[in-house]
């Protein structure tokens, strides 16, 4: 019995380990899709038109966009909603013919068909460019608060492992957005945050855990106490992560378009986000050298026995 516990242990370890090296290759391929591709960023940081409207018939996207294609003399972004009825049309700054709604009148029109229109807009570049730097802004502090709370909370390696872990996470789902070019715009900015503070309450769980098993056992390794740490919390991860990715689910499959690259951002942050806090946020600490014994030989420095 005691063989195959030692075993468990042992496969954990060896999961935890290989885990780390495929984190790090999904951080390359993160990082060459951001820096070859780039994000595909949206109407709201590139500024341009968003014109809406709704067909009477139904239609399927590749149809409206090739009858799209004949009228509008620039390139333009496409996307549909309520099976073919609803329709967004985005186009650049550098593009007038999508100021106002009376084009589409004209294009009904040319092509026989009855529309309604829906609402047309103009994002200005400039105001693109500012909401553009108070994201990045509200990101980066939300990232130093974090790294300020974490200097205090833990002991730094526990601490090293979840900043880690945080921007793998965080790296991770820009680069699905990159390589799939994938709209990001605010709402996914949004979702990033959101992604951060899941993250850092994972990985803060298994650290707490890890520090209180440390605490409190004597003659066990620091390869013992993470993967009794791991198991401790490993059900309780899995059913908040759970019931958080159904939710996500109904949105991605009920909202519609609009929600859809927030739910896929959110989707996917909380996948990796679950994996970084076992690979990572667990691991890194013991690889930078952190010992079980750790708190209890800072204890005797603090009261040294007599």
């Amino acid at each position: 019995m005691k063989n195959l516990n030692i075993n468990k242990k042992s496969k954990l370890s060896v999961f935890r380990l290989a885990g780390c090296f495929l984190a790090i290759i999904f951080i390359v391929i993160a990082l060459l899709g951001l820096f070859n591709k780039g994000l595909a960023l949206g109407l709201d940081f590139t500024g341009g038109y968003l014109t809406e409207f709704s067909t009477e018939k139904s239609l399927s996207q590749q149809d409206m966009n090739s009858l799209l294609g004949n009228y509008l003399p620039e390139s333009f972004k496409l996307t549909s909603a309520e099976q073919g009825t609803h329709w967004s049309v985005q186009q650049a700054d550098n593009n007038a013919s999508l100021q106002d709604k009376a084009w589409l009148t004209h294009f009904a029109d040319k092509n026989q068909l009855n529309i309604t229109p829906q609402d047309a807009i103009y994002i200005g570049s400039q105001v693109g460019e500012e909401l553009i730097n108070q994201g990045g802004l509200a990101l980066l502090t939300a990232i130093i608060v974090i790294l300020m709370y974490l200097s205090f909370r833990f002991e730094w390696r526990l601490a090293a492992g979840a900043v880690i872990a945080l921007f793998h996470d965080v790296l991770i789902v820009l680069g699905i957005f990159a390589w799939f070019d994938i709209p990001f715009d605010l709402t996914i900015l949004a979702s990033l945050l959101a992604i951060v503070g899941y993250s850092l309450n994972d990985s803060i769980i298994v650290g707490d855990k890890i520090r209180e098993i440390m605490k409190s056992t004597n003659d066990v390794t620091i390869d013992e106490v993470i993967n009794q740490a791991i198991k401790s919390t490993l059900v309780r991860t899995m059913i908040t992560s759970g019931t958080t990715l159904v939710t996500i689910m109904a949105v991605w499959g009920f909202a519609g378009e609009s929600l859809a690259g927030f739910s896929i951002a959110l989707f996917s942050g909380i996948l990796v986000g679950t994996f970084s806090s076992i690979v990572i946020a667990a691991t890194v600490p013991q690889l930078l050298g952190l010992t079980a014994d750790y708190y209890q030989q800072k204890e005797l420095e603090v009261c040294p026995l007599p």
